[in-house]
């Protein structure tokens, strides 16, 4: 098992930033990651990054958004630059265990307004 938690969330203005956090303890994991899911609307995939440290995006995030890991800490952020109404949801955690099980955290909400 993988427990995932996740922090930093919170309410900011457009054009602010936030960092968000997620802790996992339990087994290794390999890929972690951010998601996230507006009121009304699918889960979507925000980022992605190895156990090595390459990263993805997706495209409505790229050069706003930062994901990185520190290994040590198994711990993933997600450094929000830019932030637009748009960018309104909760966020989630998820995690890619050795034996290819997707752990997921209980998301934190992020909500940019003015």
């Amino acid at each position: 098992q993988v427990q995932l938690v996740e922090s930093g969330g919170g309410l900011v203005q457009p054009g602010g930033s936030l960092r968000l956090s997620c802790a996992a303890s339990g087994r290794s994991v390999n890929d972690m990651g951010w998601y996230r899911q507006a009121p009304g609307k699918q889960r979507e995939w925000v980022a992605t990054i190895t156990s090595g440290g390459s990263a993805k995006y997706a495209a409505y995030v790229k050069d706003r958004f930062t994901i990185s890991r520190d290994n040590a800490k198994n711990t993933v952020y997600l450094q929000m630059i830019g932030l637009k109404p748009d960018d309104t949801a909760v966020y989630y955690c998820k995690a890619t265990s050795r034996g290819l099980i997707d752990y997921w955290g209980q998301g934190t909400q992020v909500t940019v307004s003015s």
